[in-house]
């Protein structure tokens, strides 16, 4: 597994928040539901989304994008738009000043708006629970992940489309693993894209030397490494591999095995019912004491406190 395919491997998305919206301009919703993520698609018409902090990212039709809690954001046909309608934790909807929502309507199956047939539809996706993404994925993307038409077109956003405005047996299901196959889709197209503000981890795997490593590392991360060990792998020498690893990775070899295996954990604590010491076997720790010492050092949680947390 490389580097890429094990961060990629994290989405699982479980009952996600799955809707069509549809408005004529005006239009402005801010959302404060302070889930870790949400993918947008722009069917049709365009639009803009606005972050908490920093300049409007305009959405042409045709455009996805990631957009990286908890921090508000609204979506508008226009910047200066004011809000109309306000998305709160839960799926809660209501108007700016608190009032239950009156302006916004649902539209039929899992569609909502003031039009079953405006000017702008987008599909919106969310995940609930940090626990239903790899870690280190959040830790990576920035708060505004936009790829628009010109530069990919992703084959899922059609099927998506489609399968939204069914109600049949299973289909809560079915929308999860679509929304999680968008998400990957796009992620690895932003990764990939020339010029991409990828992470350091993700730049060093082109190194000969510190991608090998990084390999090593992702591939087996219970065997018992030393930097000595993947120096010899990778053909240097300890110093050498050291001080390559830290300037390309920002961190040492050491520490982002630690820091890995304890992400592996988090994500495997919240995906099932593995006991810990099981879990402290699979991802490199000698005992159910070692791995929930170092967990509750990096997560403020003991490795049970954190598991009790993925129904919450």
């Amino acid at each position: 597994m490389d580097a890429l395919a094990g961060l990629l491997d994290g989405p699982r998305a479980r009952g996600a928040f799955t809707i069509r919206a549809s408005f004529d301009p005006p239009w402005a919703v801010r959302v404060e539901d302070e889930a870790p993520l949400s993918v947008m698609v722009m069917m049709r018409g365009g639009g803009w989304v606005v972050p908490e902090a920093g300049a409007a990212v305009a959405m042409p039709a045709g455009s996805v994008v990631i957009a990286r809690g908890p921090d508000a954001y609204t979506c508008a046909d226009d910047p200066a738009t004011p809000p109309r309608a306000v998305i709160l934790p839960g799926d809660r909807c209501s108007t700016p000043d608190g009032r239950e929502i009156g302006e916004y309507v649902h539209l039929g199956v899992r569609s909502w708006g003031d039009r079953a047939d405006g000017d702008a539809v987008m599909l919106i996706g969310t995940y609930h629970l940090r626990g239903e993404l790899n870690a280190r994925l959040l830790d990576a993307l920035p708060p505004l992940v936009v790829l628009t038409p010109d530069v990919w077109d992703c084959p899922f956003t059609a099927l998506l489309h489609d399968e939204m405005a069914r109600d049949e047996p299973g289909q809560e299901v079915v929308l999860d693993r679509l929304l999680d196959l968008l998400l990957i889709a796009e992620l690895r197209a932003w990764f990939s894209r020339a010029g991409a503000d990828a992470p350091a981890w993700y730049r060093a795997l082109g190194d000969p030397v510190v991608g090998r490593a990084l390999r090593l590392l992702q591939d087996d991360p219970a065997h018992p490494w030393t930097v000595a060990l993947l120096a010899e792998k990778a053909g240097v020498s300890r110093a050498a591999l050291g001080r390559r690893f830290t300037a390309l990775v920002g961190e040492p070899p050491m520490a982002y095995l630690t820091s890995w295996r304890l992400a592996l954990a988090a994500d495997r604590l919240r995906d099932g019912d593995a006991t810990v010491a099981a879990l402290a076997r699979q991802v490199g720790y000698g005992s159910a004491f070692a791995l929930s010492t170092a967990f509750k050092r990096a997560y403020g949680v003991s490795p049970q406190e954190h598991r009790g947390r993925r129904d919450v």
